[in-house]
């Protein structure tokens, strides 16, 4: 099927399209742009160099992705941004590509990004997350599959949101959050398992007692590797388990408590 170009659209000679795709007016493509098939630019939509786009992706009026970043150590070094497969972008959404820390910015497949929000540089966003408005991700966060974050969410730089979160809308953090559980309150704090997202996943009773188990242990100790070695001793360590205590292990900024 051959791309539906409007003749108000400006798309770079050397930019590379697959099949399906339909360009609406005053959008933009630049130069070093690759995208796949059956993509949807509504209208006045930027794609600019390092834009690499899979299939299926419909983007709405207004978006800019690998837009340069807000990083004043970027240098005009090659990055890119690349961008998976079915996700909704919609009004306004800005997504910048990397720096020379990771070398790109990373969206995966069937996301929905809400209007007006920001991917910053280097940033990792997983598969089948929810974004709300406005939400505003710093330099290198990473989000796991399966995230919800609510509208109006501020993110500090290099914080790691754990997978199948509910994130409280208004909500600021510089500290990681761990998967399963509800983010919210002033300040942010842990509120509980996210209960009815991991029954709509298909979460079995049992793992989710599991879960919300090992969470009581970790957050019963003032330190949290002491809760850590206990649910290690204690519990089966099934995969959710283990996805518990790798992340919290891991996490460089400690994390909500």
């Amino acid at each position: 099927m051959a791309n539906s170009i409007s003749p108000l659209a400006y798309v770079h000679p050397d930019a590379k399209m697959g099949d399906g795709n339909v360009i609406g007016p005053f959008c933009y493509i630049d130069a070093d742009v690759v995208i796949g098939n059956n993509n949807v630019m509504q209208n006045s939509v930027t794609l600019n160099k390092g834009t690499r786009m899979g299939s299926g992706n419909e983007i709405f009026p207004g978006a800019s992705i690998s837009t340069k970043p807000q990083d004043l150590k970027f240098r005009g070094e090659e990055t890119t941004c690349q961008i998976g497969d079915n996700n909704s972008i919609r009004e306004n959404v800005t997504i910048s590509r990397g720096t020379a820390s990771k070398g790109t910015t990373i969206v995966g497949s069937n996301n929905l990004l809400m209007e007006n929000m920001h991917v910053a540089h280097d940033c990792v966003v997983g598969n089948n997350c929810i974004i709300g408005n406005s939400t505003k991700f710093a330099g290198e966060v990473v989000v796991d599959d399966c995230a919800i974050i609510s509208g109006g969410v501020l993110v500090h730089q290099f914080v790691h949101i754990g997978g199948y979160v509910m994130v409280q809308g208004g909500s600021r953090t510089s500290q990681d959050i761990p998967p399963y559980v509800i983010a919210g309150k002033e300040p942010i704090r842990f509120a509980g398992l996210n209960l009815i997202g991991l029954r709509r996943r298909g979460f079995s009773n049992e793992s989710i007692l599991a879960i919300r188990e090992a969470y009581n242990t970790i957050y019963s100790k003032g330190i949290l590797k002491e809760g850590i070695d206990e649910v290690k001793e204690t519990m089966e360590i099934t995969p959710e388990i283990k996805y518990v205590i790798d992340f919290i292990e891991s996490a460089q900024r400690g994390i909500i408590r």
